[in-house]
């Protein structure tokens, strides 16, 4: 596997399913419906069969689970040409974007800010309370979602002002990587600096931890969040895109 293929199964172990079947080097992944990432294949390398056979086998892993088929690749790599030559298009429906820009910001050195009079940030081992009503969107709640966000050596974010829960975000160790995700500062406390002050506050937990490099999936279209990690020091690494059957290719050969 090349760079960007090695970083996606890294990503892919900061974010894990509840089941992950190898298909060759592809993972088929399922965490009843809980985000396009741990309910798809993840398709990086090879998957040890011809690629007719290996859609075909992501189809079925899908239709026993339940959930839409679906692929994760890197884009322009030549497994997504191969996709896109078997018939199969780009998720365009996927609702939290279908084409995500991977960023990264290597061998990092954090300075923490001096504690703030107006609040203070944290990153304990257990997520504190009211942290997953903050972290999650409406209608994501769910045992899967909670197993999906808390598997592996998490630290839970979280920015508290006057006795208050205003910020939270997720950082996930794989290696020497910290993986960041799901922040989110509550809208009465935006514009104040609180999602500058929990990278910062996860990033000096990820290096306390063993963490070199730190790395963040955002959706193309979330210019803010975008913004945002620029001015902290994370650059693009690649892009990914997902893929799904065209319409009728896919039935279920199990019914």
């Amino acid at each position: 596997m090349n760079a960007r293929e090695t970083l996606e199964i890294t990503c892919s172990k900061a974010w894990p399913p509840l089941v992950e079947d190898p298909l060759g080097e592809w993972h088929l992944r399922w965490a009843d419906g809980f985000t396009g990432r741990a309910n798809s294949a993840l398709a990086v390398g090879d998957p040890g069969r011809p690629l007719p056979e290996a859609l075909r086998a992501v189809c079925d892993f899908a239709h026993d689970r339940g959930i839409a088929p679906m692929v994760q690749v890197v884009r322009d790599s030549p497994n997504e040409h191969a996709i896109r030559d078997s018939g199969w298009v780009q998720a365009t429906g996927h609702g939290a974007g279908h084409e995500v820009i991977v960023l990264t910001r290597r061998h990092f050195h954090v300075k923490v800010p001096p504690p703030s009079g107006h609040f203070h940030v944290k990153v304990p081992d257990e997520a504190p309370p009211g942290w997953w009503g903050l972290a999650m969107r409406p209608g994501e709640d769910s045992p899967a979602a909670r197993q999906v966000l808390s598997g592996g050596k998490i630290g839970y974010g979280a920015a508290v002002v006057d006795g208050v829960l205003a910020g939270v975000v997720r950082g996930a160790l794989v290696d020497d990587w910290l993986h960041i995700g799901r922040l989110e500062v509550a809208p009465a406390f935006r514009r104040r600096g609180l999602a500058s002050a929990l990278m910062g506050a996860v990033q000096a937990w990820g290096v306390e931890h063993g963490a070199a490099h730190a790395v963040l999936q955002v959706a193309e279209g979330n210019s803010g969040a975008l913004a945002l990690y620029a001015g902290l020091g994370y650059a693009p690494h690649h892009r990914y895109r997902y893929w799904v059957p065209a319409p009728g290719s896919c039935e279920d050969s199990t019914s």
